[in-house]
């Protein structure tokens, strides 16, 4: 069996974490302000907000989904 290296490992955790991080902004978005799941997918992937989740140096991705929630709903004037 393979072992992973550490670059690849965190590449994978990360890629987990934003994934996490996105199912719960559009459940958030679907629940608490009425978008269709594709809407809310659509407007999530093209937010400034998920290009800061997805650069590494921002930090976004490893934070709460209220937290970066706070971020979406200020860009989105929610």
């Amino acid at each position: 069996m393979k072992q992973r290296t550490k670059e690849e490992q965190h590449r994978q955790d990360k890629q987990f974490l934003v994934e996490c991080l996105t199912t719960d902004l559009a459940k958030i978005l679907i629940e608490d302000y009425g978008y269709t799941l594709e809407s809310a997918l659509d407007t999530l992937y093209k937010s400034r907000t998920y290009e800061k989740i997805e650069r590494e140096s921002t930090g976004l991705y490893f934070q709460s989904s209220i937290y970066v929630m706070d971020y979406l709903k200020e860009e989105l004037s929610l």
